[in-house]
C-alpha cells in the first residue's frame, strides 16, 4: 500500500502525578477573549534553507484553530525537524473525573455536540470506560477549560515533523506527505486528542477521547487488540452515530487515530489517519470528526457568522423592545 505511519515516536506522553496536578493546577479565567496557539519554532527548522516556508505552513496550520476555536487561552508548542513522519510530545495530567465532567458541564456551549456528549456521560465520581475514578487530560486541554497550570518546561507540547518527507519541506524532501495534514494532525494531539488503550501504570486510566471509543454493538470499548483479526471501534458521541473508525490494533500506531491501512470503504484520508496516504492533502474543517471530538472534550467552536447574525439580530430586537416598553 506504500503508506508510512503519521507517528514513528507515536505521540509520547510526558505524565504528571497526581499530587503534582493538585499542586499544579487551579481554576481561573485568562484574559484574552479566543484561543490562540503560539508556535516556537526550534533552531533546527529556523536554520532550513526553507525556514519561511515551512514556517508559513505551521502558521497557518495554527490560525485554523484561531479561528475555530474561541475558549480564552494560549497554547505554546514547540515545533522541530526529526523523523519519522510526525510525532507529538505532550504534557498529560490525571484528573479526576469528577472534576473534569463538571468542568465539559461548565464550559459547554450548548451546540449540538456538547449536548449529545453529555447527555451520554455519567456525571458521577467514576468514568464510563474503566470505572475506576480517573482521566488523563492534556495539559492544553484543561486549560482550554479554565484551568491554570504550570509545566516543567512551559510548553503544552512539542511537534517533530520531517521535512524531507512533506510537500513544503527542506531542499530535496521526497514531497509524499502534505505538511499542512501532519501539522493539524500533531495539533490535535497536542490539544487532547489520543488514546490511552493498552496503557500500564500511569496511562492505565482512559485519555480523555476514550470516552467515546464504542464497538460496533454500541458499547465502550477499551482492549487492545493484535492485528488482523481486531473488531472495528468508533468515534460515537452516544454510541450510535460512528463519526470516524478507530484505529484498532496494537502495531505501533495511536489507537487514538482513524483507522486508514487500508482505508475503511468509501471513506477519503483524513487528518487524524494513523497512516498517511502518499500524494493526498486532507484538511481540517468545521465539520471534520477530529474537530467534532475537540468540541466534546471542552473546546467550543467559534460561533459561524450567519449564527452570529442572528445572535445579534435578537439581541438588537430584545433592547428595541425594551427601550419601547420604558414608560413616559
Amino acid at each position: 500500500m506504500n503508506r508510512k505511519p503519521l507517528f514513528a515516536l507515536k505521540n509520547t506522553r510526558a505524565a504528571l502525578s497526581a499530587t503534582a496536578f493538585a499542586a499544579a493546577l487551579s481554576w481561573a479565567l485568562p484574559a484574552h477573549a479566543n484561543l490562540v496557539i503560539t508556535p516556537i519554532f526550534d533552531a533546527s527548522i529556523t536554520g532550513d534553507t526553507n525556514a519561511a516556508a515551512i514556517e508559513a505552513v505551521i502558521n497557518s496550520a495554527a490560525s485554523f484553530y484561531d479561528n475555530t476555536f474561541s475558549n480564552p487561552v494560549n497554547i505554546s508548542i514547540k515545533f522541530q525537524e526529526g523523523g519519522g513522519l510526525g510525532a507529538s510530545n505532550s504534557w498529560v495530567f490525571k484528573a479526576r473525573y469528577q472534576n473534569y465532567i463538571n468542568r465539559l458541564i461548565a464550559h459547554s456551549s450548548g451546540d449540538a455536540t456538547d449536548t449529545t456528549a453529555l447527555a451520554n456521560l455519567p456525571h458521577g465520581a467514576t468514568n464510563p470506560v474503566t470505572g475506576g475514578g480517573f482521566v488523563n487530560v492534556r495539559a492544553a486541554n484543561l486549560r482550554a477549560m479554565g484551568a491554570t497550570l504550570s509545566t516543567p518546561d512551559g510548553l503544552d507540547g512539542t511537534i517533530t515533523v520531517n521535512t524531507h518527507l512533506t510537500d513544503v519541506g527542506s531542499p530535496g524532501t521526497t514531497g509524499q506527505y502534505g505538511l499542512l495534514d501532519v501539522v493539524e494532525h500533531e495539533i490535535d494531539e497536542v490539544l487532547g486528542l489520543g488514546s490511552d488503550v493498552g496503557g500500564t501504570n500511569f496511562f492505565s486510566d482512559p485519555a480523555a477521547e476514550d470516552l467515546f471509543r464504542y464497538d460496533a454493538a454500541g458499547n465502550r470499548t477499551f482492549a487492545p487488540h493484535a492485528c488482523g483479526s481486531e473488531p472495528a471501534a468508533y468515534f460515537s458521541l452516544d454510541g450510535s452515530t460512528r463519526l470516524a473508525q478507530f484505529h484498532n490494533c496494537s502495531d505501533g500506531a495511536d489507537y487514538g487515530d482513524w483507522a486508514s491501512d487500508p482505508l475503511p470503504a468509501g471513506v477519503a484520508p483524513q487528518v487524524q489517519d494513523a497512516y498517511g496516504t502518499p500524494g493526498s492533502h486532507p484538511a481540517l474543517s468545521r465539520s471534520s470528526p477530529e474537530v467534532i471530538a475537540l468540541d466534546a472534550l471542552g473546546y467550543n467552536l467559534v460561533p459561524e457568522p450567519g449564527s452570529l447574525a442572528l445572535v445579534l439580530g435578537a439581541v438588537a430586537a430584545l433592547g428595541a423592545a425594551r427601550r419601547v416598553r420604558r414608560p413616559d
